[in-house]
């Protein structure tokens, strides 16, 4: 199924449609400028950051939806799915066909498993954490501003990656060194990955067909 009629099916919101698809593009503009002797699953890395953050609208706050029906379908989400977002996305996307092996990708792409993804083989893996680690809610910015957000955002809930200053320095660390090694293996510079040069991703993702591998 095309990709934008899985994210209307679901009623995401515009926003998060377009920071799942700003991921992907991210993604994709790394995968196609890795060095010769470095080969990755295009098709797992994008299939994978195309549905990452399904279960987002079960998180969102009344003072984060506008429009009165996002708190509706939010309030659907949490009696069908429940609360924890990070679940939705794996329900979610088992559902739209992510295999067994995508679907643990998924499960391990977290920012408070930094320390994991680091020490890591898995290049899909890091990619995929490291571009959600470069995509605010404003766009694709540095990877040390973008934590330094999430820290500011997660000072008062502390369930939050980010909370604890300490953990949050620790986090920060290892996100540095899988940039590096991600950077290491590519001909582009960190920056390089910007909102410029992912624009032309963008409408060639928005036609993307996922197709359900559980159906195969």
């Amino acid at each position: 199924m095309n990709i934008i009629k899985i994210y209307e099916k679901y009623r995401i919101p515009y926003h998060l449609q377009m920071h799942m698809l700003k991921v992907t593009a991210c993604c994709m503009l790394i995968i196609d400028n890795l060095k010769e002797n470095v080969e990755i699953n295009r098709e797992k890395l994008i299939r994978i950051a195309l549905l990452h953050d399904m279960g987002n609208m079960a998180k969102m706050s009344d003072e984060q939806i506008e429009d009165p029906e996002f708190a509706t379908i939010r309030n659907k989400y949490i009696s069908m799915y429940g609360k924890d977002d990070h679940k939705i996305n794996l329900v979610i996307g088992k559902q739209e066909g992510l295999t067994s092996e995508e679907l643990d990708i998924l499960d391990r792409k977290q920012l408070k498993r930094n320390q994991e993804i680091r020490y890591s083989d898995n290049y899909i893996l890091k990619i995929c954490a490291y571009c959600d680690q470069r995509v605010s809610p404003n766009g694709v910015t540095s990877l040390e501003d973008r934590l330094n957000e999430l820290q500011i955002r997660h000072k008062n809930n502390p369930k939050g990656s980010m909370h604890n200053p300490i953990e949050a320095e620790r986090l920060k660390k290892y996100a540095l060194e899988i940039e590096k090694q991600i950077m290491n293996c590519t001909t582009i510079k960190k920056e390089d990955i910007n909102e410029k040069s992912i624009n032309s991703y963008i409408d060639k993702l928005k036609k993307y067909n996922l197709v359900n591998k559980e159906e195969d």
